[in-house]
């Protein structure tokens, strides 16, 4: 329904109300329309606020209904931002290209809008995959181009190529599934058997195993990290305040029993860990794309013990970018 038919329609009502009140006074005796005393003594005068009312809600609707989509920085504001954090440890450049994203709406589009539009960069709306692609390649690189070349090298099997509109024309051969994303070593170095204790899970797609950290040694991992010092953390182990690290690639791991098509990875995150403040220790967070296709979402920074505390996995994998 556009904008002027329901001005129009708002009218009519209007218009009707007042007929009603007008022509139907206080003691009427018409039949099967109840008692409008009350009613009566709603005047031309006293409708005026409420016209008022919903012309100004009606103004407000149409404003919303031209605002543009979730706009993320132009060009030239990334390029600053690229070139200010440029001495930063990747890892830390990575989680914060994936804050910059916090509050975009989540893309609701099942194949990704991105590949729908045939684009390397559609920032407005953002799923998990989209997030860890656009973070990474922003943070490794130091103008917006080239983060598009380093896009084209690394969301492809083999490699993106784009026609002379700057569309995609080979979608078809990107990373799909996030357990490929991994295991291609581009997107990180798997350090998931380094962090602790693992255990081995039935596979899909060719893989006849794959190693997790489970949820509930995760959990006891976070709790533990927590509320220990960075001082005393000189080793990479479960349960030291560095098991992650910021930009740390995590990805999410479904129970077999609930893959629809021999997916392995059910959701991917990244890592940013802050410290407290007049204190040596680090707070973990997890910034993700959260929704869910056809419903829509947006990115969140959680806290990540809160985030696998609540999660529907089982557990995860983990990559790092060095």
């Amino acid at each position: 329904m556009t904008a002027f038919r329901l001005l129009r329609y708002f009218s009519t009502v209007l218009s009707s109300l007042r007929y009603i009140l007008e022509t139907h006074p206080s003691g009427s005796d018409s039949q099967g329309c109840g008692c409008f005393t009350s009613l009566r003594t709603v005047t031309e005068k006293s409708l005026m606020p409420l016209k008022t009312i919903i012309f100004s809600v009606l103004f407000i609707f149409i404003l919303l209904f031209h605002i543009p989509a979730y706009p993320f920085m132009p060009d030239t504001e990334i390029a600053v931002f690229q070139k200010e954090i440029a001495n930063k440890p990747i890892g830390e450049r990575i989680a914060l290209w994936a804050e910059k994203f916090v509050g975009a709406p989540y893309d609701p589009d099942p194949l990704g809008e991105y590949v729908t539009k045939k684009a390397i960069v559609a920032d407005e709306n953002v799923d998990c995959m989209y997030l860890s692609f656009r973070a990474v390649e922003l943070a490794l690189s130091l103008t917006p181009d080239k983060a598009i070349d380093i896009a084209l090298d690394k969301r492809f099997i083999t490699k993106g190529r784009l026609d002379s509109k700057g569309n995609v024309i080979n979608y078809e051969d990107r990373f799909q599934y996030g357990e490929d994303m991994l295991d291609s070593g581009r997107w990180g170095k798997e350090i998931t058997e380094q962090l602790g204790k693992v255990t081995e899970i039935k596979g899909s797609r060719g893989r006849e195993k794959v190693k997790i950290i489970s949820k509930e040694t995760l959990l006891k991992s976070i709790k533990v990290s927590k509320y220990q010092s960075i001082k005393d953390s000189d080793t990479l182990t479960l349960g030291r305040s560095d098991t992650f690290k910021s930009g740390d690639l995590i990805f999410f791991i479904k129970a077999v029993e609930r893959r629809k098509a021999g997916e392995i990875v059910g959701h991917i995150g990244i890592v940013k860990t802050e410290v407290r403040n007049n204190e040596e220790q680090k707070e973990i967070y997890l910034i993700h794309a959260g929704g869910f296709k056809k419903k829509g979402g947006e990115v969140k920074k959680v806290r990540l013990y809160d985030y696998i505390n609540s999660m529907p996995f089982i557990g995860v994998r983990v990559s790092r970018f060095n």
